[in-house]
């Protein structure tokens, strides 16, 4: 077992959070919480909430807040089947509003599932401005932790790594719980989560634990992998493996060349199926053929040993999907020791 996963599941067991927890006021209902470096304050809890990109709107889902959605943008996947009925009932679109289109919604607080909506202002089409520019409007704002920059208006290029972990979203789940007022569903929530991660954690514990590299072909014929400093680390290693790039930590989407790829030769590659809201694990038919049926790669471990699997880039992502999609890669790596059963349906 890694260091990094003994690290967290030691956080796990003790049910702890690393985070310094929310301040609430004694006389009103104003509350605030730290995040990515940022004072989040509400003077009670936010009403009309923007949620942009699936680890976002997933969270919303599971913490029950989903009536106060004034809209929902960019799913990578299918939402897992316990939020689809809330996510039907929300606004949703596939891409996200340009700063003027999303302050038409009137939005009191925005949760991103990654960081680059709030890039320097102006900067990009997608772009809603830096964090500070909407709180100057009233409109508070949340990055989900693993995906911190060091500064306002960064993006993947400044990512803390220490950040990256799985209890990093529990101490979300609990932050956010604290400001939108729903602290036992944030706790209930959490608890499935630990459950969920220590038996996959604990049942590949002994076992051997193969290379595994997430690879998306691009049409200029280099290859996009997921480097250390991606959620998807987390996943692999608790799943029971090792992320073949660990060591590649400049960004979360590193570029490669094929030929960097037969040199690292991992025992297992998986797609990073994306974007569309109606997709599923057999939406990736295509991206694994392409690299299942690439010549140059005909030597690859993972090609040669039939290893190259679906998978959805919403499950190496960082968010209450973390469990779902451990379950569902330990059923891949070690499928004599964690069940697809045990994935679940979303696994299909």
């Amino acid at each position: 077992m890694t260091a990094s996963v003994l690290a967290t599941t030691a956080v796990l067991l003790a049910g702890c959070t690393a985070g310094a927890g929310p301040e609430t006021a004694a006389e009103d209902d104003t509350t605030t919480v730290e995040n990515c470096g940022i004072d989040v304050t509400v003077e009670g809890p936010p009403e009309r909430v923007y949620a942009a990109y699936q680890p976002a709107i997933e969270i919303a889902h599971a913490l029950g807040i989903g009536d106060r959605l004034v809209e929902t943008a960019f799913l990578d996947s299918q939402v897992l089947p316990e939020y689809v009925q809330a996510q039907e009932a929300a606004e949703y679109v596939e891409s996200l509003p340009s700063r003027e289109a999303l302050l038409t919604e009137e939005p009191d607080f925005v949760l991103s599932g990654f960081n680059g909506v709030f890039v320097s202002d102006g900067a990009g089409d997608a772009s809603f401005g830096t964090r500070a520019s909407l709180a100057e409007l009233g409109v508070q704002s949340w990055i989900l932790s693993p995906l911190c920059p060091s500064a306002d208006g960064l993006s993947d290029e400044a990512i803390d790594p220490a950040t990256v972990r799985v209890e990093t979203i529990h101490d979300d789940l609990r932050d956010l719980g604290a400001l939108f007022d729903a602290q036992e569903r944030a706790e209930e929530v959490i608890a499935d989560q630990n459950a969920r991660i220590e038996a996959v954690v604990e049942a590949v514990a002994d076992a051997d634990r193969p290379t595994v590299a997430f690879v998306s072909m691009r049409e200029d014929g280099t290859l996009s992998v997921a480097g250390g400093i991606d959620f998807g680390t987390q996943v692999i290693e608790h799943a029971g493996g090792e992320n073949a790039f660990g060591d590649l930590t400049e960004t979360r989407n590193v570029q490669i060349d094929l030929e960097e790829l037969i040199r690292r030769d991992p025992d297992v590659i998986l797609t990073s199926t994306c974007c569309d809201a109606s997709y599923t694990r057999e939406d990736a038919a295509d991206d694994v053929a392409a690299i299942a049926e690439h010549p140059a790669l005909s030597g690859v471990t993972a090609v040669e040993q039939d290893q190259v699997h679906p998978f959805l880039f919403a499950d190496r992502s960082a968010g209450v999907r973390a469990a779902h999609a451990i379950e569902v890669l330990a059923s891949l790596l070690h499928p004599d020791l964690v069940s697809s059963d045990q994935a679940g349906s979303a696994a299909e």
